[in-house]
């Protein structure tokens, strides 16, 4: 079954805020303070699959946040991934894109879509999750950085699905370059491919699989 919702119940005896308040009653400096800015602010949706909903209305935007700090403190606060009920997603977007393919900054966009075995949702969910959040928040794609639109973690019985959506499904370099970095900061193989899709073709699919616009 795993964990219903997706923030954790035991942050008041979580020994390591109990450190961190600790350190703060020492004489600490007014920089310490100073948080540090995110180029973008960001999103933080859940989606818990209740088939009496409509599918908009399973969706919850969690909290937004635009500093190093407050990434942190939300990620920290939240159920990990990989304990999460099958059917439930996470999605980080910049601020003002949704996480679904009608938003205008999706419309004429795609994704690059890793796709885990259901063994490796004990060794690789998390970690591949974070790295992800982390190549989002930290702009780790250069100038192409402003093609992402954001990233979404499927949780699925048959296997847990990752995916970094992009803006424009036709800018080749961009898509590329992101795909290359993705792969890179991932520590997936060369000899494993990954593929990119875009959103229309995942949409109109008919077959269970949908053709790679490029790959990596």
């Amino acid at each position: 079954q795993g964990i219903q919702e997706p923030w954790s119940s035991d942050a008041a005896t979580n020994p390591q805020k109990e450190q961190s308040s600790a350190a703060i009653q020492k004489v600490v400096s007014p920089e310490s303070y100073i948080k540090h800015p995110l180029q973008n602010k960001w999103a933080l949706w859940f989606f818990k699959n209740d088939k009496s909903k409509t599918w908009q209305a399973n969706l919850r935007l969690i909290s937004k946040f635009d500093t190093v700090e407050d990434f942190w403190a939300l990620y920290n606060h939240i159920q990990l991934s990989s304990n999460l009920m099958s059917g439930c997603d996470y999605s980080l977007f910049k601020d003002g894109i949704e996480p679904m393919w009608e938003d205008e900054q999706n419309r004429r966009g795609g994704r690059w879509l890793i796709t885990l075995s259901k063994q490796q949702r004990k060794a690789d969910l998390d970690r591949f999750w974070l790295e992800t959040l982390l190549c989002l928040v930290g702009e780790a794609f250069d100038d192409h950085s402003d093609d992402v639109c954001g990233a979404v973690i499927n949780i699925r019985a048959k296997g847990d699905k990752i995916a970094i959506w992009t803006t424009d499904y036709e800018n080749k370099e961009a898509i590329t370059h992101i795909g290359r970095v993705y792969k890179e900061r991932l520590g997936v193989p060369p000899k494993v491919i990954i593929g990119y899709q875009s959103h229309a073709d995942t949409a109109t699919k008919s077959g269970s699989t949908t053709k790679n616009k490029f790959v990596a």
